[in-house]
């Protein structure tokens, strides 16, 4: 069983419930483990953000952000295409204090989805664009 579908929003944190409403198609049938949606819903959500409040903050709102997601037979890869800048996914892992450690109210999102997927990465595609690419085994 292959699903692919696809979204284009705004830079603009106000189209959160609009992209979670669109991912909901991804859990038909409903993945029986109902707290790996929930994890697949809040890397989807923790990405948006950090595009919108990071990756977009210096961009107009109007500022396109292109969201791919397709479930397989055992795993669910979600893409999130931005135009910002470059940034480097693992140094900002590495800087980023653990949990337990961090008591800033930003930073924590990325710690979050680094220890929820099952891989995370942040690259330049050919088009000059940047992909946030998440995947997440729910078998």
């Amino acid at each position: 069983m292959n699903k692919k579908i696809y979204l284009k929003v705004n830079t603009d944190l106000t189209a959160s419930p609009q992209v979670l409403s669109w991912f909901e198609q991804m859990n038909q049938p409903p993945i029986p483990d109902q707290q790996i949606w929930w994890q697949c819903q809040t890397l989807l959500i923790e990405g948006f953000t950090n595009i919108v409040e990071h990756a977009h903050k210096n961009l107009p709102i109007e500022t396109p952000i292109e969201m791919e997601a397709v479930r397989f037979n055992q795993y669910i890869e979600i893409r999130i295409l931005s135009k910002g800048e470059p940034f480097d996914l693992e140094q900002q892992l590495q800087q980023t204090s653990e949990f337990e450690e961090n008591e800033q109210e930003r930073g924590r999102g990325l710690k979050i989805m680094s220890a929820i997927a099952d891989k995370l990465s942040y690259e330049r595609t050919e088009d000059n664009r940047y992909c946030l690419f998440i995947n997440k085994y729910y078998c």
